[in-house]
């Protein structure tokens, strides 16, 4: 594995995201639409600061961060919810925790050879979603 997670990123596989998004209170409707997209992610990475577009044709999301460093972040156009957001590494793999009304709640981002895998949590439910390098 590698720290290096820069590059542009299309998603090949994406298990229980629709049990992920129930957990997070999602609607029927927004949840269907989310289903049948394909994502796209840009990392730009320098170090220890990212810069993270996920894209897509119903919804784009950006976010940048340094690892380590506590922000508030606005999941808008996602889950839309008002969090406290910290990235750490535990090895090569990024883990994000989010506190805020949900319990549990957070990611694991790591590289594998020319996939990036993305791990998301809300409560009992994990997402799993695999992502080759464009």
């Amino acid at each position: 594995m590698t720290r290096d997670q820069s590059g542009t990123w299309e998603m090949e596989s994406n298990h229980n995201f629709e049990g992920y998004m129930k957990a997070l209170d999602i609607d029927f409707a927004t949840r269907k639409i989310a289903l049948s997209l394909t994502q796209t992610k840009i990392i730009d990475q320098n170090g220890d600061n990212f810069k993270t577009k996920t894209n897509s044709t119903f919804r784009n999301y950006n976010v940048d961060f340094t690892v380590g460093v506590e922000f508030d972040e606005y999941t808008k156009g996602l889950d839309n919810r008002h969090v406290k957001t910290l990235v750490t590494w535990e090895g090569d793999v990024l883990v994000c925790v989010q506190k805020g009304e949900k319990k549990n709640h957070g990611w694991r981002q790591w590289v594998e050879g020319d996939k990036l895998h993305l791990e998301l949590t809300c409560g009992d439910q994990v997402c799993h979603q695999v992502f080759k390098r464009k």
